[in-house]
C-alpha cells in the first residue's frame, strides 16, 4: 500500500535511477537497521543522524539504534561526508557537493545519505523524508507525517541534487524564531548554530557607508565630506544619515580604512558591504556629477568609490568580496565604469510591479529591470538579488503576488545569481499568509523548478484540511481580481492598488466564513482565523466609512460586519499580530482603531454646496469634503494605518505635525477656526468657511506665530488628496494644470509619481492657481492662492491609487519673537477643464 500523501512531480538538477531488477523497500522494512554516523563527524551530521531517528520514529513508531561503527554483515543507513571511515566497501564519493549539495544512494542493504560540509548532509535527511516518504515541514508547529507513512516505497537508486543559490533568505520571522524549523525549510542564513549547519559565508549586502562617514564624527569639523544637495551639505537625513560625498579623496580613504579595520577584528568574513545609505540624497557636487553624467546615473560615481575601496581591501584580504547594493538611484549600470573582479552588485527589485512577473514582457513597470540584470551581468562577476515580498505598508492586507514567486526565481536562476534575499515581513508575526508564503519561498529557493501552484495547493489542503477550498477559492479571488482591474502594485501598495474594492472583499469574507464551518477541529479553525485578519483588514480599508454623529465620527460597516474593527483586534491579538506594517507595531494599530470605536470628535460644517467634516484631535484633518450637488466626496482618505489623511497641513520644517497633532476647534455658523500652540511657542491658527455667496468656494488661512525665545524657521504643506475616481496614466485623460504668466499649462504628461518633464513649470509658476480634470467623470478641482504666500506648487500622483495630491508649500521662514505669516487659498468644485 503506498503512503498517501501529495507528491512533488519534479526532478530537477539531479541524476536519478533506479536498478534494473530491483525491488522498492518500504519505510518500515528499515526496522532493526541501524543508524551509522562517524564519530569525527562534524555537529551537523551527527544531529542529521538524530534527526533521522526521530523522523522514523514519527512515521513508523519504531526505534532505529545510532552507532558510529557498522557492524558486520548488518544492514545500515550511512550519514555522514567522511563515510570511508564507517565502511570498508566501496561507497559514494561526495566531491563536488559544494557546501550544500546532497545525495541519497539507495541498495537492498545499505542506504547512503551524503553531503557537502557545513550543511549537506542534514539537508539530505529532510530531502530523504520529504522525498520518498512525503513528510512536509508546514510551519515550525505542523510537521505532515502521511498516513501509512510506514509503507511508503523506498526506492533502489541514486539522486543528486546540488542548489542553484548558495544563499537563501526567506525573511519570515518564523525562521529566526525557530531556527531548527528554518534549517528544514533549508534557510541557510539565520543561525550560526553548527548543530543545524551555521550560516553560509555570504553576508546581506546593505546599507553601510553611515559606520565609516557619519555626521557625529565629521558633521562639524569636516562637512565637505557630506553629499551636496540643492547647494546644501545637508546633514540631517533620514536612512541612516547624510550620503557621504563620494568623489573626495579623503572620504575614499576614511571608508577604506574602516572596512579594513572591521575585516582585521572579523578574519573569518568573506564579504562586506560598501553601500549607500538609505535615501536618495546623494551628492551632487560638480566632481560628482560630472561622472554622473557622462555615466548616465548617480551608481557612476558611487561605484568609482566602491572600487577604489575595493582595491585598497585586495591588498591587504584577497579573498574579501566587496559588495554593494544596486538599489534606488543606483539600480541602472553605468556606461564605462566596471566592478573590480572582487566585487559583488547585490541587484533590487523595489520598483517592479509585483503582480506580474519580473520578465513579464507585457509589464511596463518591470522592462527597466530586465534590462538592468542584463547589463550588470554583461560586466559583474556575481549578481546578488534583494527581492521583495509583501506590503510593507500593510503586512496584514491581501497582497497578490503568490503567483511571481516561482517565475521570478526561475529568471533569477536563468541569469546566474547566486542568491537571493526575499524580503518579507520579518520584523512581525503573523503578517498576511506568513506561514504559506515561507514555505513556499522557502521551498522554491531551495529547487525553483518546483510548480509554484502544487506547492500553494498542498500546504493549503495540508494545513487548512477541510477548509483548504474556499482558502484556494479566496487565493483566486484576489489574483484574478487584479488582474481583472489591470493594477501594477509595488511594494507598499494600498488597497485600491492590489484591485480591492468593496464586492471583492465580501465575496473574500463569504469564503473564509465557509472555511471557518468547514475547519474539523478547533487547530484548524485557529489557522483559519489567523489567515482571515488579512479580510478584515481589507474590510476596513474599503468599507470603513467615516461617518458623522453627534459631533464624533465613527467607522461605518455593512449590515453583518458592525463588529469588524473588534473582531480585527481581537484576532490579530489572539494569532500574536506584532507589527501591522514594517514600522507599526500592531499595538499602536489597534489603538488608533479603538480610539474610533469610541467615536473621535469631529467638527462639521455644511451649506447649499458643500459639506465638510474634520477631526480636530488629528491635526484637523478633514475626512469628508462633498459637493453636495453630486454627492462626490472629492478627498481620498488612506486607511491603510487606521488613520484617515485625506486633507491636512503638515509641517516640513520646524513642526511635526505629528507629534502634536491637537487643534482647538470652533465653529461659528461656517466657520471653523483652530488653534494649536508648540511646546516652543509656536502658534498655528487656522480658519475654514463656507461662504454663503454662491461662489461654490471653500475658502482656508492659516497664521504661524511665534512666540518663544530665540528663532526658528517653520516651513508649511498644505496636503489635499484627491479622489480622482480613474487609474489612467494619460495626460489626456486625467490632466493637471498650472496657470503660468495668465495662461494654463497642461504638467502632467510623461509624470512619474512626483517628478516628470514639467517639474520645472510647476516648480516656478506664478500663475496663482492649480487643477486637475477627469475628462470621462466631468470633474475636478482648482485651487486658487496667492503666489507671494508659497514658494510653489508640488504635484504628487499615483495611478494605481486613484488619487492626485495638488500640494502648496510655503517659504522656509525664519521667525524671531513676535514673527508670523500668513497664507490662504481656495478650492473649487468644476464641471469643465480650467482651459475650456
Amino acid at each position: 500500500m503506498k503512503a498517501r500523501f501529495l507528491p512533488q512531480l519534479l526532478v530537477f538538477s539531479c541524476f536519478f535511477l533506479i536498478s534494473n531488477g530491483s525491488h522498492a523497500m518500504t519505510l518500515g522494512s528499515l526496522k532493526g537497521w541501524d543508524i551509522v554516523v562517524p564519530e569525527s563527524a562534524i555537529p551537523s551530521e551527527q544531529y542529521a543522524a538524530e534527526e533521522f531517528k526521530d523522523l522514523f520514529k514519527l512515521c513508523t513508531g519504531d526505534d532505529l539504534t545510532i552507532r558510529h561503527a557498522s557492524k558486520p554483515g548488518s544492514k545500515a543507513i550511512l550519514i555522514g561526508s567522511d563515510l570511508e571511515k564507517i565502511k570498508e566497501q566501496p561507497l559514494m564519493d561526495s566531491q563536488g557537493l559544494g557546501d550544500e549539495g546532497l545525495r541519497i544512494q539507495v541498495s537492498e542493504d545499505l542506504i547512503q545519505i551524503q553531503g557537502g560540509k557545513p550543511r549537506g548532509v542534514l539537508y539530505g535527511v529532510y530531502e530523504f523524508f520529504e522525498r520518498y516518504v512525503g513528510v512536509r515541514f508546514l510551519t515550525y508547529d505542523h510537521t505532515h507525517i502521511p498516513e501509512n507513512a510506514a509503507e511508503a516505497d523506498i526506492p533502489v537508486g541514486e539522486f543528486t541534487y546540488v542548489p542553484p543559490f548558495s544563499f537563501r533568505w526567506p525573511y519570515y520571522k518564523e525562521n529566526s524564531d525557530h531556527p531548527e524549523f528554518a534549517a528544514k525549510m533549508r534557510c541557510n542564513t539565520v543561525t550560526r548554530d553548527e548543530k543545524l549547519g551555521g550560516v553560509t559565508p555570504q553576508e546581506l549586502i546593505n546599507h553601510s557607508l553611515y559606520r565609516y562617514i557619519n555626521k557625529e564624527k565629521f558633521g562639524e569639523t569636516h562637512p565637505e565630506y557630506f553629499a551636496l544637495v540643492d547647494g546644501e551639505r545637508k546633514l540631517e537625513m533620514h536612512g541612516g544619515g547624510p550620503e557621504p560625498c563620494v568623489t573626495n579623496p579623503e572620504v575614499i580613504e576614511i571608508v577604506a580604512k574602516g572596512v579594513i579595520e572591521d575585516l582585521n577584528n572579523s578574519p573569518e568574513r568573506r564579504n562586506i558591504s560598501v553601500s549607500q545609505n538609505d535615501n536618495d540624497a546623494y551628492c551632487r557636487c560638480a566632481t560628482c556629477e560630472a561622472i554622473n553624467q557622462r555615466e548616465g546615473t548617480p551608481m557612476g560615481s558611487h561605484l568609482a568609490l566602491v572600487n577604489a575601496v575595493a582595491e585598497r581591501v585586495e591588498k591587504v584580504h584577497p579573498k574579501v568580496k566587496i559588495g554593494t547594493l544596486a538599489y534606488w538611484y543606483t539600480r541602472q549600470a553605468p556606461k564605462t565604469i566596471k566592478p573590480r573582479d572582487n566585487m559583488q552588485i547585490q541587484l533590487c527589485s523595489i520598483e517592479c510591479c509585483t503582480l506580474h512577473p519580473i520578465n513579464d514582457p507585457h509589464c511596463k513597470r518591470n522592462q527597466k529591470f530586465c534590462q538592468d540584470i542584463d547589463d550588470w551581468n554583461a560586466i559583474s562577476k556575481e549578481i546578488w538579488i534583494w527581492n521583495y515580498n509583501t506590503d510593507f505598508s500593510c503586512y496584514d492586507l491581501p497582497f497578490p503576488n503568490l503567483r511571481v514567486i516561482g517565475p521570478n526565481l526561475r529568471f533569477f536562476r536563468d541569469n546566474k545569481v547566486k542568491g537571493v534575499f526575499m524580503q518579507a515581513n520579518g520584523n512581525g508575526n503573523s503578517g498576511e499568509f506568513c506561514d504559506l508564503r515561507n514555505y513556499v519561498i522557502s521551498r522554491l529557493l531551495w529547487n525553483p523548478d518546483q510548480r509554484d501552484d502544487l506547492l500553494i495547493r498542498e500546504f493549503c489542503m495540508l494545513h487548512y484540511g477541510k477548509a483548504a477550498p474556499p482558502i484556494l477559492a479566496y487565493i483566486d479571488l484576489i489574483h484574478e481580481n487584479a488582474e481583472k482591474e489591470g493594477v501594477h502594485p509595488g511594494c507598499f501598495p494600498t488597497a485600491c492598488e492590489v484591485g480591492l474594492n468593496e464586492e471583492v472583499v465580501i465575496r473574500a469574507m463569504k469564503l473564509f466564513e465557509k472555511a471557518l464551518d468547514l475547519a474539523e477541529n478547533e487547530t484548524v479553525r485557529n489557522r483559519v482565523e489567523k489567515a482571515m485578519i488579512p479580510v478584515y483588514k481589507a474590510m476596513i480599508a474599503t468599507h470603513g466609512n467615516l461617518k458623522y454623529r453627534e459631533g464624533k465620527c465613527y467607522y461605518d460597516f455593512p449590515a453583518g460586519y458592525e463588529d469588524t474593527i473588534p473582531t480585527y483586534i481581537e484576532l490579530g491579538r489572539k494569532h500574536n499580530l506584532t507589527q501591522t506594517s514594517e514600522h507599526e507595531a500592531a499595538e499602536v494599530f489597534f489603538k488608533a482603531l479603538e480610539d474610533f470605536e469610541d467615536g473621535l470628535p469631529a467638527v462639521q460644517i455644511e451649506n447649499e454646496t458643500w459639506k465638510l467634516t474634520l477631526i480636530p484631535g488629528n491635526n484637523a484633518r478633514i475626512i469628508d469634503l462633498t459637493y453636495k450637488p453630486t454627492g462626490r466626496n472629492i478627498v481620498k482618505g488612506d486607511r491603510r494605518f487606521g488613520r484617515i489623511r485625506p486633507f491636512e497641513e503638515w509641517g516640513v520644517q520646524g513642526y511635526d505635525h505629528d507629534e502634536d497633532p491637537k487643534f482647538e476647534a470652533t465653529v461659528e455658523g461656517q466657520t471653523i477656526h483652530m488653534t494649536k500652540k508648540l511646546k516652543d511657542g509656536t502658534v498655528l491658527e487656522r480658519t475654514i468657511a463656507l461662504p454663503d455667496d454662491g461662489s461654490g468656494k471653500v475658502l482656508f488661512e492659516g497664521t504661524a506665530k511665534y512666540e518663544g525665545d530665540g528663532s526658528k524657521t517653520l516651513e508649511l504643506k498644505i496636503h489635499p488628496e484627491y479622489d480622482t475616481v480613474t487609474r489612467t496614466e494619460d495626460a489626456k485623460e486625467l490632466s493637471v494644470y498650472v496657470q503660468d504668466n495668465g495662461k494654463w499649462k497642461l504638467v502632467n504628461e510623461e509624470w512619474d509619481t512626483d517628478e516628470g518633464p514639467s517639474q520645472d513649470v510647476i516648480n516656478n509658476a506664478k500663475g496663482g492657481s492649480f487643477a486637475f480634470f477627469n475628462h470621462e467623470a466631468g470633474y475636478g478641482v482648482t485651487e486658487t492662492y496667492n503666489p507671494d504666500d508659497f514658494a510653489r506648487p508640488n504635484l504628487w500622483w499615483s495611478p494605481g491609487r486613484k488619487l492626485l495630491n495638488l500640494e502648496l508649500i510655503t517659504p522656509s521662514v525664519e521667525l524671531k519673537k513676535g514673527d508670523s505669516f500668513s497664507y490662504s487659498y481656495e478650492i473649487e468644485y468644476t464641471e469643465s477643464p480650467p482651459d475650456a
